[in-house]
């Protein structure tokens, strides 16, 4: 008898079959512009809200920053004229531009080049300036295949190939794996500390003098984290959020949407009770391109997208009719209806891994 033949492991048709719906529509979505956005805005409040003397304040041994040697003498606070403020203001002005959503491939390689110059010549840092920088680092590849004028804007389906939208794919893929290694490492790690496995670890933050509450808000965290019940309740739950995070590739597109509700609000908190405001920008920014499916478009309310409408339709009208007019008025659309300024392309299952 002959034995039929065993079949083999083709990576490459496997690499076609999971890359062909993820490139049937454009993956440059307006999700993908508001997490653009909340990064910069994260970066702008830093350099707006802190002097430059105090980013750079000097290192141990007296040494003040920036130190501009070897790969550093590219960074922003080396090479601008004008010194730290010179630094200081480039930056904020293509921190604006960028956070306005004008021209994607434009501003690709210049927010990144901020964003890793406050990281690499800054003396004071949070972990928010690190992720800010590597996320933008995977974004060029997206961003420069991104044709759009503005972030904002609905993709046009003819303008893009299909190589440009497989590099920008492969990037948010990237992305997403990225961010979730980030929460199960901060979520497996903590198993392996006894104050975060025995449900106290939060008794401790909220009372440190560095991360603890503000003032207003400390009778309330000590009287929650002073329960055992209350305490162990913020501690685990934290555990398992971040794991769950962690995991949420594996899950599908309605779970994911309650992660990312969840992980807004958790990062919101923290930001809240522990002044990590830049933290909650590049946290916030990282679940928008990691659990919004890839090409996302994000849709306004029924009373925003009238509101456009109206706007519009007064701009454009005639010259010879007055304003107000019947004939210029915009009817509003049925109640059961819900306007968007930017429609949704493409199903939400194309955005998973």
């Amino acid at each position: 008898m002959s034995s039929s033949p065993v079949s083999r492991f083709d990576p490459v048709l496997a690499a076609a079959r999971w890359a062909r719906p993820r490139i049937a529509f454009p993956p440059w979505g307006s999700g993908l512009g508001l997490a653009r956005t909340v990064l910069a805005l994260g970066t702008l409040g830093t350099l707006l809200a802190t002097p430059p003397q105090v980013l750079l304040s000097p290192l141990a041994g007296g040494i003040v920053p920036p130190v501009c040697v070897g790969i550093t003498r590219a960074s922003v606070w080396c090479a601008a004229p004008g010194g730290p403020e010179g630094a200081r203001w480039l930056s904020v002005v293509v921190l604006a531009v960028t956070a306005s959503g004008w021209r994607p491939r434009l501003t690709a390689i210049p927010h990144w080049w901020v964003s890793w110059s406050l990281f690499a010549s800054i003396s004071i840092l949070d972990g928010g300036d690190q992720i800010t920088a590597v996320l933008t680092l995977l974004l060029i590849p997206v961003a420069l295949t991104d044709r759009r004028r503005w972030h904002w804007q609905r993709p046009d389906d003819i303008a893009s190939g299909p190589l440009s939208r497989l590099v920008a794919v492969i990037a948010l893929v990237l992305i997403q794996v990225q961010v979730a290694g980030v929460y199960l490492q901060a979520g497996i790690s903590k198993l392996g500390v006894p104050d975060w496995v025995n449900g106290t670890a939060l008794f401790y933050f909220f009372r440190s003098v560095i991360l603890g509450a503000p003032p207003w808000l400390s009778p309330v965290t000590s009287a929650i984290t002073g329960s055992p019940f209350g305490v162990s309740i913020l501690t685990w739950g934290a555990i398992a959020l971040e794991i769950a995070l962690g995991l949420a590739l594996l899950l599908p597109g309605g779970s994911r949407r309650v992660l990312l509700a969840a992980g807004l609000a958790f990062h919101d908190a923290i930001a809240l009770s522990m002044g990590l405001i830049s933290f909650d920008f590049a946290m916030s920014a990282s679940l928008l391109l990691y659990l919004l499916p890839i090409g996302h478009q994000i849709t306004a309310p029924r009373w925003l997208g009238g509101a456009h409408r109206l706007l519009t339709a007064r701009t454009a009208a005639p010259a010879g009719l007055p304003r107000g007019s019947a004939a210029e008025a915009v009817p509003d659309p049925p109640a059961s209806e819900s306007v968007a300024v930017i429609l949704p392309r493409g199903p939400d299952s194309c955005g998973q891994v």
